[in-house]
């Protein structure tokens, strides 16, 4: 009896996925296959940013040690995270672990960092934070530490990305204690000095977080050197600061200067995003997986 190869292409293969998941989407995401997701070609991608980002950072000298954490939120449930004790020089894609919003870890290898309950705090309380870093950088932390607040109203690339800075009070790291500083703050500013510790910076994605920690540590350090020549320090007009605020406000960027308005339909739609793309990722693993067994069978 001879054997025939099955041929069955892959977009058919890819129709019949996504139907089975578009008919089960409410549990897809909630643990059924939290290892498909976790290799996903979306969580692959994401991967690859955080790795970047914490090159980026190491090579900054914004951390030191295994200092500093990167998360990148995967789907409503699931968020990509770094280790523990692993400096951001030697960072792998292998070794970035899965966790849920309870800070379960799912998949991976090595333990998450012991401070990704800071990041957890901030998805659950800002829809709109995709990504989350929380890094050291000197001048900053150096604000941080002595307890100053920058003057406002100096740079406009500060007001714009950033703008008016907050002081979260100290805790120890790592506990549910320390998470919970940001939260009174965190809705209205996407970057925020952490007492005696750093800074912590969400945005819409890894990059962006990394930059806005870029864009505050290089403030903190003009405004130190700035000081030195002249105190205080004349402060861009108040017409022209309502001016930058309009380019913030279309950008969609968080300030407490601005009313935020359209919170939970931008919620909504931020959910009905995200579990399109958790299928359309799943599709895509399932159908490469469905694809490499037939190739085997026949």
């Amino acid at each position: 009896m001879s054997s025939s190869k099955i041929t069955v292409s892959p977009a058919a293969i890819a129709e019949i996925v996504r139907h089975v998941l578009e008919r089960r989407a409410g549990s897809v995401v909630t643990g059924e296959a939290p290892y498909l997701l976790f290799h996903s070609p979306r969580a692959e991608a994401l991967k690859a940013e955080i790795v970047s980002a914490g090159r980026k950072l190491w090579e900054r000298q914004y951390v030191d040690g295994n200092g500093g954490n990167i998360s990148a939120r995967l789907s409503a449930e699931y968020v990509l995270c770094t280790p523990t004790m692993l400096s951001k020089a030697d960072l792998r894609a292998e070794d970035l672990s899965l966790v849920d919003l309870e800070n379960r870890q799912i998949v991976g290898n090595r333990p998450q960092t012991s401070e990704i309950r800071l990041h957890l705090e901030i998805y659950k309380a800002v829809p709109q934070a995709q990504a989350v870093i929380h890094c050291h950088p000197p001048y900053a932390t150096a604000h941080a530490v002595a307890g100053v607040v920058p003057q406002g109203n100096l740079v406009p690339e500060q007001e714009v990305f950033i703008g008016p800075v907050v002081l979260a009070p100290y805790e120890t790291p790592g506990t549910t204690e320390f998470a919970q500083t940001v939260l009174p703050t965190v809705r209205q500013h996407n970057t925020i000095l952490l007492a005696n510790h750093g800074i912590v910076c969400w945005a819409d994605t890894v990059t962006h977080a990394e930059w806005y920690a870029e864009v505050i540590e290089t403030y903190c350090k003009t405004v130190m050197i700035a000081s030195q020549l002249k105190s205080p320090l004349p402060e861009i007009p108040p017409n022209k600061v309502d001016e930058l605020l309009a380019i913030k406000k279309r950008l969609g960027l968080p300030d407490a200067r601005i009313p935020f308005e359209g919170e939970a339909d931008e919620a909504e739609a931020g959910a009905s995003s995200s579990g399109h793309e958790d299928i359309e990722s799943l599709v895509a693993a399932v159908t490469a997986e469905v694809l490499r067994y037939l190739e085997g069978a026949g």
